[in-house]
């Protein structure tokens, strides 16, 4: 079941259910998706790696939202932000954890040979292709500074 089709099932439940936390984050998946389609050489169809970058996009863009609103006290806003951010996260594969992470970024330093913060470029292609979908790249370029720093 395509991503599209799980989120039509749960907006029908959501409005037999009056859930309007959950009506509104999944809206705005909907629009999300029908923007990717409809978009310049989407051909009216997506991939799962496609839904899953859209996905962490709508996740971070939540986030980055949820901090202003913490920072500016505007409790009132961060709390929708939060209660959609859980609802879009339920949509995503699951995280790896810090330590599963920086296994992963050891091994890539070592295949690519990186030794410097200067290979930093590379370590981070490779990671980042690698992890995707499975870990933020917040969490992914930290460890790759932390561990060529070393």
């Amino acid at each position: 079941m395509s991503l599209e089709q799980k989120i039509m099932v749960d907006l029908k439940t959501a409005m037999l259910a009056k859930d309007e936390k959950a009506l509104r984050s999944l809206r705005a998946i909907k629009a999300a998706i029908l923007n990717a389609k409809t978009a310049e050489g989407a051909h009216g169809e997506l991939k799962e790696e496609d839904e899953t970058k859209l996905l962490q996009k709508l996740v971070k863009s939540r986030k980055d939202s949820l901090e202003i609103f913490q920072a500016q006290n505007r409790e009132d806003l961060a709390v929708k932000e939060q209660e959609e951010l859980d609802i879009i996260e339920k949509f995503l594969p699951a995280q790896m954890g810090e330590d599963e992470v920086r296994a992963i970024i050891k091994g890539i330093i070592a295949k690519t040979g990186a030794s410097s913060p200067a290979d930093m470029g590379k370590v981070m292609g490779a990671a980042t292709k690698e992890l995707a979908g499975k870990a933020e790249g917040k969490l992914i370029s930290g460890i790759v500074k932390e561990e060529l720093a070393k």
